[in-house]
């Protein structure tokens, strides 16, 4: 049964349109007018492909599946999940980007409206927010920064996470951070990134895969994003742009190229 409900159980919050979000977040094609738009990137593409398939592997095709988006920002990576036929819950604290999902949602067909939900909220509020058990896969990414503590963040998305549901987690690559600066010839950089603050907690791969295997949600696969475009950058238009995709994808789940990306992308699985 058709268990999804309507964007507009959220007061409208106005606002202007929303500003590019940060690297992080997917932007598959879409349909002219139906998103706003700031132009698709590098690390977008990626993501998406990454997402995509990640679901494809884990899930029967055509089987309707329940999405939180806990970083919905101006909903470049829930639209085209709900435009694909799923139900898609957008968790955003920042009215003004709530208000510009709202009004790109007006110019969705009837049932892609009907499919996508907004909630506003923060991302470590989850569990203020949904029942145990509510979602099928559950997208986290750009939240966690360097200095952050994970444990309560990653236990409420658990917490929401149904069995052999899906968390896709992004998070930048501290534990390469001096190379793009080396790269570019800025040697202060390079020295300040090789001995960091003592008391800022680095996102490591090893001690977020640790904490996920003791909530019963192993990584399965990971990527990384960003291999040779440290920065993000708009994905060209031409062939260019494929053979760019090609190449990033490959190194991306290649060692040892994959643990010097810009950002790493965990995909676990609830036990």
């Amino acid at each position: 049964m058709d268990t999804a409900v309507r964007h507009d159980d959220v007061n409208d919050a106005g606002g202007t349109p929303a500003a590019a979000p940060p690297a992080g977040i997917p932007s598959p094609a879409a349909p002219p007018g139906a998103v706003p738009r700031g132009g698709a990137t590098v690390h977008r593409a990626l993501i998406a492909r990454q997402v995509e398939e990640q679901i494809t592997a884990r899930f029967p095709v055509g089987r309707r599946l329940r999405v939180l988006d806990v970083a919905l920002r101006d909903g470049r990576q829930a639209l085209p999940l709900a435009r694909a036929g799923h139900e898609v819950t957008g968790l955003e604290t920042d009215p003004e980007l709530v208000g510009a999902v709202r009004r790109a949602l007006e110019l969705e067909p009837e049932g892609i409206r009907e499919r996508t939900r907004i909630v506003p909220g923060d991302s470590r509020s989850t569990g203020a927010h949904f029942q145990p058990g509510s979602f099928d896969v559950v997208l986290c990414h750009g939240v966690l920064a360097p200095g952050d503590e994970p444990g309560p963040l990653l236990a409420g998305l658990g917490r929401v996470l149904a069995p052999d549901g899906l968390l896709s987690l992004v998070v930048p690559n501290t534990g390469a951070a001096a190379l793009r600066p080396g790269l570019a010839g800025d040697w202060e950089g390079v020295l300040e990134r090789l001995a960091p603050d003592p008391g800022e907690r680095p996102l490591r791969r090893e001690a977020l895969s640790a904490a996920l295997e003791g909530m019963s949600t192993p990584v399965r696969q990971w990527y990384g994003v960003g291999v040779f475009t440290g920065d993000d950058a708009p994905l060209p238009a031409d062939g260019q742009g494929e053979r760019l995709l090609s190449a990033e994808e490959r190194a991306g789940r290649t060692d040892p190229y994959r643990s010097v990306a810009a950002l790493l992308h965990l995909c676990a699985v609830r036990g």
